[in-house]
This record gives C-alpha cells, structure tokens and sequence, in this order.
C-alpha cells in the first residue's frame, strides 16, 4: 500500500484525511552497488554539482517534515500506527457519536428516527418539506433554525438561500402570517413556516452585532460564494479535527483490569446515585477497562450533582494497577476540598496513600512532596497549577483529573493538553467552555452529562435588579431570621471595604469576616473554617468562592456589580446556595440599567432564565451565543463564520462531520497507474559507464517507487551520495517515478496529454478536490485544474513537449502532496 509523501506545507496548509495510508517511518538505507575506484569523466564530474534541484527540494520538504512529525509525537513511538480495520473502527465509532449529537448527552430520545437518516448528500440540498434538518440533533439550540416568531424586530437573520437580511416583523395578510425581511435591494415576503425551515439567526462573534453587509435579493450569485466559502472552512476544520484525533487514538496502552475491590468501594458511596451518575460511572470504566487508547472524558454536571464521586472512582481503578493519578484544581480552596472529600473516601484503604501539592506550602515542604511522588509513595496528588512545574516528576502516573478547566491560564491548559497523549483524562466542569463543549457536541470528545439532581436538592431562586442597600438589607435578614449564613460577592477587591463597612452599619451584632485572593491564605482558611462551623454569619469575598465552598448553611447570595461577571462565573457561584435541601436564594444586583451593555443585559438574563437545577449544560450553550465563537474557532476561522453566522456555520459543520469519511484520498496501486508520456531509459555510455551495474540500479529504482515514496526518496539520496548528482536523463527517469508514485497515492490511475489540456483519470471525489486546490500554494497550478466527474483536467496556455510537461505534472503533483497530512496515519 502506497504511503503518502508529506512535502514541507503552504502557509496556512489544511491536510486531507488519507483513507489507508501506512506509517510514515522511512526506511532502512538502500546498499547500491559500490562504485568502482576510478576517476569520474567530464560528464560525471558535471553531474555531482551539488546546486538544489526539484528532487532535493521535494526531498528536503519530507525530511523537514518528518522531523516535525516526530516531535509532535515524541510521546508514541514509530510502530503505534494504527492498521486499516482499527482507523474504520474509529472512523466508526466518531460517526455514531456525531450521528447522536445532543441525543446522546442529553439521553433525549426524541428525533432518533431523524438521526438515523442522516446521509443528506453534500449538504447542498435543502429539504423543503418541513421539519428539522436530517441528522441535527434534537433539542439542540445550536445548529438550528430559528422560529421566526422568537426574532426582534432589528434583529440579523441568514435565509439559506439568499443571504444576510434584517429581520422587520411578522404581518398578518389575507388571513395568514408573513415575514418581512429587509435586503439590500428590497424587502422580501416569507409564510411563517417557509421561513422556520430557512432562517438562521446571524450571530456574529466577538460582540460584533453588525454584518459587513446585507445581501441583495436581486443577486443571490454573491451570496452563494460567501456560502461555499463558509462550507469549504468547514470542510477544513473537520480534516484538520479528524488528523488531531487519528492522532491521538494511535496512543496505546493496555486495559486496565477491574479491581475486585470496586464494588466495595462504590457501595461506601454514603448516598443513592441518580440515573445520570450510574451512566457516568459506566461510561468511565468501559474507557479504562475496556478500551485500548486513553481517555479523554468531559463529564458536565452542575456543582454538587456528584462529579467528584466519579472522578474518585477512575482513580480507585487505575491506582490498584499501580499508577499515580493526579488532582488539578484551579483555586487552593477547591484542591482543600478534594483533598478533605477524598481522604475521608479512601481512608479504608490504607496503602492508597494521598497528599496535596500548592503554592501555598514553604519550598521544604514541597520538595519533600517530589521526593515522594517521584519514588512511587504517593498514589494520589491533589494540588492547583503548581502541579504543572518542570520540578514535578511522577513515577508512573496514569490518570489526571482536571476540575473546571477553563478557569486555568493558556499555558496551563497547554500543559494539560499535552498530557492527553499519554495518560488518561477526565475533566470535570459545570459550565465547559466553549471548545471543549464544542468536541463534545460534534462526537470528536467522549462525554457524560449529568443533569439529574440528588433527590434533596431544590432548585436556587434567582432575583435580578437595580440595587438598593434596602433590597440587599431585606435579603440578608430574612436568611439570618431562619438561621442561615450568607455570602456578599463584589468583583473587585477594592470594592470590599465600602460594602464591609455598609454592612457594619446596618448589622452591627452579626459576625462577618472577609476572604478575597489577595489575602494570606492561611487567613482565608481560617476564615473559611469558621464560616463553616457558623461561627461567621456573612462572608464578604470576591468570586475566589465560586468553587470549593461547601457551607450547606449558606443559602442567600448577594451578588453586587453582578453586571461585571461572567455567566459561567454567575452560574458557579449560585451553586454554592441552596445545598442543603432548603431553599436557596441569589439576588444579583447591578448598579444602573441604563448603564449595561448588552452583553451584560443577556448575561443576566439568562442566569435569571435558567433557575432550574442540572441547566449547566444548557448555561454553557447559552454563553457560547452571548460570549461568540471566537475562543472555539480561533481567530482564523473567525472571518469565515462572519461570511454565513453562526448558527449556519454550525449547521453546516453538522453535515460536514456527518459525513467525515467523505473527505478521503483512496490511493490506487502503482502498477495500476499508467503514464502516457513518451520518455524512455536512454542513459549516456559516460553514465552507464560510471556505475557498477547499472541494469540492477534501474530495477531498485523501480521497487522503490513501486513500494512507496519514502523508500524512493532513500534511493535518490544514496545515489547521489554515491555518485553524485544524476546527468538530465536520469533525472527524467527519476522524475517519471515520482509522478508515477506521487499520482498513485493521490487516486490517480491514468495521466495523458490531450493537446493544450492535461487529463488524469482519479477517484478523487469533489469535496477532497475542492480542500486540495484551496490549499495548493502554487497559484498557477490552482487556477488551472477542474474536476469533471472522474477526471481532473489541467488546461495549459501552450502543448509542452514531453520533458516540459513530466516537469510541469512533477511540481503540480508536489504541490498537490504537500496538502496531504504529515500526521495522519493509519
């Protein structure tokens, strides 16, 4: 089977997916026969300039490559490719999670029968007879058309066939509803349930309310190619997500044997799991127990729905089979609170040995901790990003377990990142952001959604308005007469001491302490501590509590500048209230409506809007619409989602990920592939002369290329550092095999000339056309290929001679390779 040559990439290269390509280890080096001890000629002399020619360069291009291959994949060795039947069960397995989409999260079985039919050719068709689009998850709030009834008036809106309008209103004529929309060039008329099946909201990111422009009505032509431009980035971003995750499922390790001991251990879990809880606990031991390649889970379930139960159970599995798991947390109070909760959970099992690892400790105490986490002593490390230092050394660490990812730093979540490769993962959050949700809708990341509640749980009253001391008074009051605790949230430290002193004021018999980052963190757990016993009856701090504060007595939270928060950051916080099983209450106050943005306005909002208990999930989705994609995307995709908006950027990644094995090269045998140009074998006597044996020369040659174009590359290498640089015939011969070779891996079996036009019969279908051309570096080679059904078409200004024309398909062809991907393989 053919392997494909990866050249040194375009600038903003976009790989194709390769439907079996084996590894890209190059091979052993060739013994050529030796050359015999005499003095070169003229012509031989000539031949060993060793100026850079197109075979070097292309040569060059797979070195360089090859170099950056291994260094992205240091962590696997060169034999953990994966064979063709474990690449189609992946490629498998990634369809039916897709093909599931929010259904499997959500364990909503409604539109199953729509997600079964989810081959819609191309994505280019729209079907008109009503209803969602196949293969689009139900109840998914993403991807999805928008019913035009829920639209403001001003509002931006996408008619898939027409373009970017503005939304006007829904009038009433000869007794049915219309939808008026304004154009560029004139207002269009839509039936309500026309329009249900063709809107989308716009949604630009970044904030960005205004389109660059409306489309005309009158020339839908300049809207279909901002559309198929918007698709093609789609296209891209799926290959590209498909080469990442090949990537990693090339990672090996062995199933982990159940323990004997879990059943015990879960039965010591002190309360009843939900059903979403039991799910989680299966679906993380099928990964560790079942499956051959790590981990990787989000499991998304509101503060309090039992994560962390999960979490300790993956640990308890891969720390019976001898391996390190490590706990990262963002603050040194929620590390506090792993480490409390899991010591008293494992504190029947005396040689699971656990520590906690942070920035608080002094240098002795944390050199010690190494010390002991590097000879093996300690199976479980509970700590903040401090964790993450070069100093941190483990002895066989195996899980690691990341509590609400987001609130780390860049090159924190790079750190984390690049353990993914290695060991098992679970990450743990309420409110994920935006990317990691986004792997976890597409299928392209496992995940558990835990959106049950525990049976004592009651959903936390939210109450949004102007603030007033009188309200926040009344609020406060009303907890202390019935015995609870409250917290008093302020985004900024500064503003602490004037809430504080109001506070003295109007309360002067309450107990109150003070806990913000800026404090001595032995200050803030001691005031933790009597917060906790009820010693302190109003915590006055910053969003530091937004994770790791469990006072089942605290169940008022007044939030003051509330407009100043995150909705993920709201989200959290309200947690925190109403975990007793009495009910909670958060009043988040802001200062002047008149004031707020509108990001501020829909932040509030929707924290007020989704009160009801396990709506994370839902928070997230919400937050991605508010906060926009870019932090999904990337700048780069960013211009190509403001060409289409979001939701039918969304929906068209839907059809595209539907659909990934669509976007392959099936290479063909090389003895299949004919070329129809006339060059032959005629070597000069000096050269035939100047080798050993040449007839045997040219048969390696040719098994070279027919092996494939890493074994060629080792030949031409040897040879010229055998005897030097190759006269023009021999180059020919040379660049004849490549073509050959080059063309096989591309899906191409025939190659001829046709006067001024240059054919080449392929397999290639038109989506892996259209990614190769876009991404081809050479503008000339671009512009002057077509797809024709099974024929891929150059036209030429001119009919070249044979050796202009092997010399023109040599670079096309390296051009077109250079698309293809350096870590993909299978």
């Amino acid at each position: 089977m053919a392997t494909p040559i990866p050249p040194a990439p375009p600038p903003n290269p976009h790989h194709l997916l390769l439907h079996r390509p084996p590894a890209l280890t190059p091979p052993r080096r060739l013994r050529l026969p030796i050359r015999r001890p005499r003095i070169a000629s003229a012509a031989a002399a000539t031949a060993t300039a060793t100026a850079p020619d197109d075979i070097a360069q292309l040569n060059h291009r797979l070195r360089v490559l090859v170099r950056r291959r291994d260094a992205a994949s240091s962590a696997s060795s060169a034999s953990s490719s994966m064979d063709p039947v474990q690449a189609e069960a992946y490629l498998h397995m990634i369809r039916e999670q897709q093909r599931l989409g929010l259904r499997q999260l959500r364990r909503d079985p409604a539109g199953q029968k729509e997600e079964r039919d989810s081959g819609v050719d191309d994505g280019d068709e729209e079907e008109e007879g009503g209803g969602r689009r196949k293969g689009m998850a139900a109840g998914s709030s993403l991807g999805h058309r928008v019913d035009p009834r829920e639209l403001e008036p001003g509002e931006y809106v996408v008619h898939k066939k027409v373009g970017v309008g503005k939304f006007v209103c829904i009038s009433g004529e000869d007794g049915e509803d219309y939808v008026f929309i304004q154009y560029a060039d004139a207002m269009a008329k839509l039936a309500v349930d026309q329009a249900a099946r063709m809107l989308y909201r716009y949604n630009l990111p970044h904030e960005k309310k205004r389109p660059r422009s409306l489309s005309k009505l009158n020339d839908p032509s300049t809207w279909e190619k901002r559309r198929l431009k918007g698709k093609l980035a789609v296209q891209k971003m799926v290959v590209n997500l498909m080469e990442l995750y090949l990537q990693r499922m090339r990672q090996r390790r062995s199933p982990y044997t159940r323990p004997e001991a879990i059943d015990q251990f879960a039965a010591e879990f002190p309360y009843e799991p939900t059903p979403d809880q039991n799910q989680a606990f299966i679906d993380v031991e099928k990964d560790l127990t079942e499956r051959e390649t790590p981990m990787d889970r989000l499991i998304c379930g509101d503060v309090g729905f039992g994560k962390t139960e999960v979490a300790m159970r993956a640990i308890f599995i891969v720390v019976s089979a001898g391996y390190q798991a490590m706990v990262l947390a963002p603050t040194v109070i929620l590390a506090n609170q792993h480490y409390d909760v899991m010591s008293d959970r494992f504190s029947s099992y005396p040689d699971i040995k656990i520590a906690i690892f942070s920035g608080a400790q002094s240098k002795e105490e944390k050199d010690e901790l190494i010390t002991q986490i590097k000879s093996g002593h300690l199976q479980i490390i509970v700590g903040t990003h401090a964790l993450l230092t070069e100093r941190m050394a483990y002895n066989n660490l195996g899980l690691l377990v990341v509590d609400e990812e987001q609130k780390f730093g860049v090159q924190q979540k790079e750190k984390i990142a690049s353990y993914k490769s290695s060991i098992d993962v679970l990450t743990l959050s309420a409110t994920p952001i935006p990317r990691t949700l986004y792997l976890a809708l597409t299928g392209f990341r496992d995940a558990s959604l835990m959106s049950t509640p525990p049976p004592e749980r009651v959903a936390v009253k939210t109450y949004v308005s102007a603030f007033s001391r009188e309200r926040a008074l009344s609020a406060i009051k009303l907890e202390l007469k019935r015995g609870g605790q409250v917290f008093y949230v302020v985004p900024r430290i500064k503003a602490i001491d004037d809430v504080l002193q109001f506070l003295k004021d109007s309360l002067p018999d309450v107990p109150m302490a003070v806990a913000h980052g800026k404090k001595v963190s032995k200050n803030i757990q001691l005031a933790m501590e009597k917060f906790s016993c009820g010693e302190i009856k109003i915590l006055v701090c910053t969003h530091i509590i937004e994770s790791g504060i469990d006072i089942p007595n605290a169940n008022t939270m007044i939030v003051q500048y509330a407009e100043l928060f995150g909705l993920a950051q709201l989200y959290q916080l309200r947690g925190r209230v109403g975990r007793s099983g009495r009910e909670g209450f958060t009043y988040l106050f802001y200062t002047d409506k008149s004031l707020l943005s509108r990001i501020a306005m829909d932040r509030l909002g929707a924290i007020e809007e989704h009160s009801d208990l396990g709506q994370g999930f839902h928070v997230a989705e919400k937050d991605m619409g508010i906060r926009g994609f870019g932090s999904m995307f990337g700048e780069q995709q960013s211009g190509d989602v403001a060409n289409v908006g979001i939701d039918l950027f969304f929906d068209m990644l839907f059809d595209s990920l539907s659909k990934v094995d669509q976007f392959c090269i099936n290479p063909v045998p090389y003895k299949d592939v004919q070329l129809d140009i006339n060059i032959s074998a005629h070597l000069s006597s000096e050269y035939i002369s100047y080798l050993e044996n040449p007839v045997e020369l040219l048969n390696e040659a040719a098994k070279a290329a027919e092996k494939d174009i890493w074994t060629l590359t080792q030949f031409t290498e040897d040879l010229r550092r055998q005897y030097g640089k190759e006269p023009r015939d021999m180059e020919l011969l040379l660049k004849k095999l490549y073509v050959r070779r080059m063309a096989a891996d591309l899906g191409i079996c025939r190659i001829y000339p046709s006067g001024k036009t240059i054919i080449m019969k392929t397999n290639m279908n038109k989506k892996v056309f259209r990614l190769m051309v876009e991404a081809m570096a050479s503008e000339t080679h671009r512009n002057s290929l077509t797809l024709t059904g099974k024929e891929i078409k150059a036209e030429l200004l001119v009919t070249l001679p044979d050796t202009l024309l092997l010399n023109w398909l040599f670079h096309c062809l390296a051009d077109c390779y250079a698309v293809m991907p350096a870590l993909v393989k299978y």
